[in-house]
């Protein structure tokens, strides 16, 4: 999808940044001091991930829209800039690429549908403005799968997005791509959304970080679901500090959206640092009666002894999660409907199989079936708030399994176990959306077959700035995890 002007750009990159590997794996944090103490200019941050993008993007298909050329303008206005001593914001001269159901104006956003194949919006979507007025620089578009539905990253318009540390298997979804070019450095932040494990899954699967912020932490604007708690928009990164840096540039209240939290993104630009000692955490390693693969089980076990050594109390604990499944699926069936219904009079013989019948059931929704699921989630709360009364933190596994086939579109079943529906075996991320409480994926570490494995942590009602600290200090406690070979 590369076309010849944006090839000489590349290659101008190419042949300017010898040292891209290193310099694209240095943290955001780091590039962004670089860049404002002029270590580093802001195009030679750019070439240098321009080059890992040729290098690397074609083995793994993660950046789908390229826009070097605008880019590298960008970059020219932030070195400009910072000559006479001024910079945009906290990203000031980072690259960054945007998911692609986040409308850009100016590039291509296509929904990972041939609808959309080639539709360029005329306005940014807020998240987007937020980003590019802190100083970021655009270079594109990242892989989703089509408007965003499931949890494997493939689409007609652009194909299948490959893990990078088995490219045989799944990126996890929906914000796959994102998660891809930051484990092959070809970005430093990623943003990303989360219905039902869109950030927390890819980052399983990609052994990177993805925050599914609490509802109203990020406005969704504009949008047509202004009180849908369901779906969130989040950062993604390769550490939780950077993940931290994103979201003090796109957290924050905004008019327009009513579930707004009123606090401001700066917030979450304070050192994340933290006594541990004495946190109380409710360990689960049988999450609701589901399934989970023995690979995964033996990673997270292997963690349990981390968060101890952090001077953690870490008791086996396992809340109530009764109705979790079918109050997912009618607020996401709902949220299907109230979408694309419109599109699926004009657009049938387009939109795939799983789209349609989520699109159908949220038609056939009944008010007292959905009456049934807000009553039934107002008890979940209310039973997993009082849990969190005696547990500062829940820990469990992200995914029931680790990364799959590529040519599978999702799981049909996990240890015997058999899975009614496509979106079945993300139950460990969907039954925590409905609560609405923030929830991180961090690297956990590896199965004996060389997969990622995340730990997802979740905190209080609107503790997103908890769950950020104690994620940091296991990240801390870990230590390094091998980056994709591919990539290096």
């Amino acid at each position: 999808m590369i076309n010849r002007r944006e090839a000489l750009v590349l290659s101008a990159a190419a042949a300017n940044a010898a040292a891209a590997p290193e310099l694209c794996f240095l943290s955001a944090i780091e590039l962004a001091r670089r860049i404002r103490s002029k270590q580093l200019s802001s195009r030679e941050a750019l070439e240098a991930h321009l080059r890992q993008i040729e290098r690397i993007n074609p083995k793994v298909n993660a950046i789908v829209t390229l826009v070097a050329e605008q880019a590298m303008a960008r970059a020219r206005q932030a070195d400009e800039a910072a000559a006479k001593g001024r910079f945009f914001g906290p990203l000031h001269g980072l690259p960054i690429a945007h998911k692609d159901l986040q409308e850009t104006k100016g590039i291509r956003t296509t929904y990972g549908s041939p609808i959309f194949k080639d539709y360029v919006p005329e306005h940014n979507t807020l998240l987007i403005e937020r980003i590019q007025n802190a100083g970021a620089v655009t270079i594109g578009k990242t892989n989703t799968p089509e408007f965003g539905a499931g949890s494997q990253t493939f689409n007609p318009v652009f194909g299948a997005t490959r893990n990078p540390y088995d490219v045989s298997k799944t990126c996890g979804g929906s914000s796959g791509g994102a998660a891809v070019a930051l484990a092959c450095g070809m970005i430093p932040i990623a943003d990303g959304s989360d219905t039902g494990g869109s950030l927390r899954n890819p980052a399983s699967f990609c052994s990177v970080v993805g925050f599914r912020t609490s509802p109203g932490r990020v406005p969704r604007v504009p949008t047509g679901s202004a009180w849908n708690t369901i779906s969130v928009l989040g950062p993604m990164a390769r550490n939780v500090a950077d993940a931290a840096l994103l979201l003090s540039v796109i957290a924050g209240p905004d008019p327009r959206t009513p579930l707004s939290i009123q606090e401001p993104g700066s917030l979450f630009a304070r050192p994340l640092d933290r006594d541990c000692k004495g946190v109380r955490i409710a360990w689960c390693s049988n999450f609701a009666g589901l399934p989970f693969d023995r690979r995964v089980r033996e990673v997270f076990q292997s963690r349990r002894k981390t968060f101890e050594s952090m001077g953690c109390l870490v008791e086996e604990a396992d809340p109530d999660f009764s109705d979790a499944d079918e109050i997912f699926k009618v607020l996401r069936a709902l949220s299907f409907h109230q979408q694309h219904a419109a599109r699926l009079e004009q657009h049938r013989s387009q939109i795939k199989a799983a789209v349609i019948e989520e699109i159908e059931r949220g038609a056939r929704l009944t008010g007292p079936q959905i009456v049934d699921a807000e009553v039934k989630r107002s008890r979940l709360y209310a039973r997993f708030g009082e849990f969190l009364t005696r547990y500062e933190f829940l820990v469990l596994p992200v995914t029931q399994a680790p990364p799959f086939d590529i040519n599978q579109p999702y799981l049909t079943e996990i240890e015997g176990v058999r899975l009614a529906s496509y979106i079945d075996w993300m139950r460990s991320c969907y039954y925590i959306t409905v609560t609405g409480h923030p929830a991180i994926s961090v690297p956990g570490g590896f199965t004996s077959g060389g997969l990622p494995v995340g730990i997802q942590i979740v905190g209080r009602h609107h503790d997103d700035w908890g769950v950020l600290q104690l994620a940091d200090a296991f990240e801390q406690a870990r230590g390094p995890l091998p980056r994709p070979p591919l990539a290096t």
